[in-house]
């Protein structure tokens, strides 16, 4: 059996529930190199040894549970202007309080391209891939955004978007964005479907990993074996406050809690922050639940692949591949 990391629980593969969405370090930084770290870890807010607990009632029913954030926050942002945001504690990282876990940020860029569309045409084209490069970490604070058309089109467009922290670009997303038209009658796949979430226990890895975004969501999980498994996540918080934003955008902002759910080897040991994050999506998502159905793949050369296969109401919605750098201590 492997010893827990930080209060972890092993299961019958031996290795510990590991921290959710970014690994330790997030992505490589210029000049810090494996097994450095890029900076001081973030403080849990404890209590009796134990980070704090809330227990809260979603609208269907299930209980989830988290940390207090110690923000309140209403919102993963704030928008401070046409193009500038102000991230609130709710983005904050599992394991650096200070850095924003990358998930919503990505469905802050999603639902800016679908804003920039709505402001340019008005025939609805929809989100079809979200190819995300993730190209360093970010505080929580202040970012900017910028979208560009890359090809425009009648029926398909090229969208690509910036999210930049001090003048820094972090995170560039290249979507394709498609018309939509009646295929019911050769619609079909042979993805099998995944148990509802109601039919999977409650999971809390926020009790044992802080953080803003990791107390905002709500999981249930089946863990099959180390590296393979799935589960249901969701939020009570929206992308950003006071403005609607669509069931795309909103799916977007759960999409890289994915890399660590259902890990193949325990964080404390090898360290596989990912460096993008490309969806494509099947339709536009329905209903409050996003279920990923995740494998975990390393290779012997330092290189390894989450893959996995998105899940709605309705059943199989997409699929979902991050590359990972992986990096034994």
């Amino acid at each position: 059996m492997g010893v827990p990391a930080a209060g972890g629980c092993v299961h019958r593969d031996g290795i510990p529930d590991p921290p959710v969405g970014r690994p330790p370090f997030g992505p490589v930084r210029p000049g810090v190199g494996a097994g450095q770290r890029p900076g001081p870890r973030g403080r849990r807010r404890e209590r009796a040894g134990r980070p704090v607990i809330v227990h809260a009632v979603a609208r269907d029913g299930v209980v989830g549970s988290g940390p207090v954030s110690d923000g309140g926050a209403a919102a993963y942002f704030e928008r401070l202007g046409e193009a500038r945001f102000r991230a609130t504690d709710a983005t904050s990282g599992a394991w650096r309080e200070d850095e924003q876990h990358i998930s919503p940020a990505l469905g802050l860029l999603a639902h800016v391209v679908e804003r920039d569309r709505d402001g340019r045409r008005s025939d609805g084209l929809v989100l079809a891939r979200l190819s995300y490069d993730i190209l360093g970490v970010v505080p929580v604070a202040e970012v900017e955004t910028s979208v560009r058309v890359l090809r425009p089109g009648r029926t398909i467009e090229l969208v690509e978007a910036t999210l930049s922290h001090a003048g820094r670009a972090v995170v560039v997303l290249r979507a394709w964005l498609l018309a939509t038209r009646d295929t019911a009658a050769v619609a079909g796949t042979s993805l099998p479907g995944i148990p509802p979430p109601e039919q999977l226990p409650e999971w809390s890895p926020a009790e044992y990993w802080p953080g803003g975004f990791i107390g905002s969501v709500h999981l249930r999980r089946h863990r099959e074996e180390a590296g393979r498994g799935w589960f249901w996540v969701r939020t009570d918080l929206p992308v950003l406050a006071g403005e609607p934003v669509s069931p795309t955008a909103r799916v977007a902002g759960l999409l890289d809690i994915a890399n660590g759910m259902t890990v193949r080897a325990d964080p404390a040991g090898v360290h596989f922050p990912n460096i993008d994050l490309t969806a494509h999506l099947l339709r536009v998502p329905e209903g409050e639940w996003l279920g990923i159905d995740s494998t975990q793949t390393f290779g012997d050369t330092g290189i390894g692949v989450t893959s996995s296969v998105l899940h709605d109401a309705r059943g199989p919605l997409g699929s979902l591949a991050q590359c990972l750098t992986v990096r034994p201590r």
